[in-house]
């Protein structure tokens, strides 16, 4: 189950459902038979300058991330991926002739890799995104490509285990979504993400 609730404000006030959202979470406590208290609910929250975004998951770790699509970079798009992206990713950003459409594919980059790394509950400096990419897997039957990750540090375990959504948000921006795929339901995950 993913829930996403994006509240936009050209004003600097806090997002009310958002912070219900917090209040709620902070009283409730959740408890199996045996005493432990592991709890089935992940949420994470993201915004930017107008847009405020929380993602929710029963029994299943969410990273979540939101930027506008007109955000502009101070420094050269192709400097900084080879600062912070894999060479995977450079080369990629690198083959895009049109300006605009390689600054689109640069911030969609950034928000999948922003999501990757929240999902994992780790921060920026614990996961580089250089031992990292993301990538488009080729479409399937439907029509429909697959975003994937492969790790430099953890090829295997940390890879396969996750489902992406990439989102465009009221024409004006991105949202990423990354979840762990749960377990218990393999026919819940063919199905693609989307926002409801």
């Amino acid at each position: 189950m993913f829930c996403l609730c994006v509240e936009t404000s050209s004003r600097k006030e806090p997002c009310l459902p958002v912070l219900w959202f917090a209040l709620l979470l902070q009283d409730l406590v959740w408890e199996s038979d045996d005493g432990q208290c592991p709890s089935p609910l992940h949420f994470n929250i993201s915004h930017t300058s107008s847009l405020i975004a929380c993602g929710v998951t029963v029994n299943s770790p969410i990273g979540i991330d939101v930027e506008e699509k007109q955000r502009k970079i101070k420094n050269n798009i192709l400097a900084f991926a080879r600062r912070y992206f894999s060479l995977y990713e450079v080369e990629h950003l690198s083959a895009i002739s049109d300006s605009e459409v390689q600054r689109q594919e640069f911030v969609k980059l950034w928000i999948l890799k922003e999501a990757y790394v929240k999902a994992l509950g780790r921060g920026f400096s614990a996961a580089p995104f250089k031992t990292f990419t993301i990538h488009e897997k080729d479409a399937t039957n439907s029509g429909a490509s697959e975003v994937v990750v492969e790790s430099s540090d953890h090829p295997v375990s940390l890879t396969n285990n996750w489902q992406f959504g990439l989102f465009e948000l009221a024409s004006s921006h991105y949202a990423a979504v990354c979840m762990e795929k749960d377990k218990t339901s393999d026919v819940a995950m063919r199905v693609p993400m989307r926002l409801t």
